[in-house]
């Protein structure tokens, strides 16, 4: 086998991998980015082995990934805050609908124990795509005990609405400092480090100064 179908057997090993990757993601700008790159390796793949109809049909998917990716980052959408005291039925359905998921995250959150001085839930074009609770010491540190995003909006622009834009909302509220302890998931791990936050690995804590 020459060195040329060496190299397209791994990529199309690598762009099905992509593709079916793409499949079972919830968050459609994910399911774009993987399926573009899946079809971007096919396309070489299909160069590399003289199949046209390969680049033919991975051409067309990949113009259309991209029409959906300009609509995706061109789109409008209105996001607003709205506080809570926590006993309002539609919260407690929220938080028993999501439970499971919100357990992955923060497993030391309970749905029954929703105090903190800072609560808040994030619309995104009407809809609750978040949900925020926090306490807040003398010293203006706001200790979150949940900061969870819907899968469908995962995708960093409520952190950037919560943290940058509308911060003003949690400094209104006394809050200097925003703290995370004791986090395990690597999924909200790694969205608190693309929202700036300094870690502290030897007890996976996390702050930022607003």
């Amino acid at each position: 086998m020459n060195t040329i179908l060496i190299i397209a057997q791994i990529l199309g090993y690598i762009g099905t991998a992509l593709l079916a990757m793409s499949l079972v993601v919830s968050n459609e700008l994910r399911f774009r980015w993987l399926n573009t790159f899946g079809c971007l390796i096919f396309i070489i793949y299909g160069i590399l082995i003289n199949a046209f109809p390969v680049v033919l049909t991975n051409g067309l998917l990949l113009a259309i990934n991209g029409f959906y990716l300009y609509k995706i980052y061109q789109k409008h959408e209105i996001f607003d805050i709205i506080t809570f005291d926590g006993e309002e039925l539609l919260i407690k359905k929220f938080l028993q609908f999501y439970q499971q998921d919100i357990l992955d995250h923060f497993p030391q959150f309970s749905s029954e124990n929703t105090n903190g001085q800072i609560k808040f839930v994030v619309l995104r074009d009407l809809v609750i795509a978040n949900i925020f609770i926090a306490s807040l010491d003398e010293e203006g540190n706001a200790l979150v005990k949940i900061n969870y995003t819907v899968p469908k909006y995962r995708d960093f622009k409520i952190g950037k609405y919560i943290f940058d834009e509308e911060k003003k909302i949690l400094m209104t509220k006394g809050a200097k400092t925003i703290l995370y302890k004791n986090l395990t998931h690597k999924g909200h791990i790694n969205f608190l480090r693309k929202m700036n936050f300094t870690s502290q690995e030897q007890n996976n804590s996390f702050s930022k100064k607003l």
